[in-house]
């Protein structure tokens, strides 16, 4: 390599930040579109047991509660281009939530990683977006009006036990991936 492309390639570290994050957002993008929609099995219209929120919590901790929340979008966004039932801008919360929980507790899981840490990190999505926020949308908009309190009830029993293990299988995966050191490999 010549002295000057050497120069031009090295004089912009942060076009090339810039680069990176926004390759590695996408790719953890798809990567949460593809865990969400096509490896895990649906059992109904309403519940799905996926880890696709890992991804999205992953972009949050890496790059700030920012990306996070657009990754989070995008992959909502993007993922109900493969369902029958389109795209309601109501459900794209609990995905966004993910992604700014894993920016604003990115500083602190950094340095010392836990079970317990990851948990707490993880609990506010989990309960506020994916329970209560995404039970209630359910149920207003699929239930009926007079019966709008009992839809809410039943989505927010089936959808505590879904989340239940979710939330585990989220906190335990990136414990893991964090543990293993393939983060600092990357350098992220």
């Amino acid at each position: 390599m010549s002295k000057t492309q050497d120069t031009v390639t090295t004089s912009h570290p942060r076009s090339l930040l810039r680069t990176k994050t926004i390759t590695i957002c996408a790719m953890l993008c798809a990567l949460s579109v593809v865990l969400a929609r096509f490896i895990i099995p649906m059992p109904n219209d309403f519940t799905r047991f996926s880890i696709e929120a890992v991804p999205i919590f992953l972009s949050g901790m890496f790059f700030g509660p920012i990306a996070g929340a657009l990754v989070g979008f995008a992959a909502d966004f993007i993922g109900c281009l493969f369902t029958p039932f389109g795209y309601n801008p109501l459900f794209c919360l609990p995905p966004m939530l993910y992604g700014i929980c894993g920016g604003l507790f990115g500083p602190w899981l950094k340095n010392r990683t836990s079970i317990l840490r990851l948990a707490v990190a993880f609990l506010a999505p989990v309960a506020l977006g994916s329970v209560l926020w995404q039970s209630f949308t359910l149920a207003a908009v699929y239930g009926k009006a007079e019966t709008l309190f009992l839809s809410w009830v039943g989505f927010l029993s089936t959808r505590s036990i879904q989340f239940a293990v979710t939330y585990v299988l989220d906190v335990v995966i990136v414990y893991f991936l964090q543990k293993s050191g393939i983060f600092r490999a990357a350098k992220l």
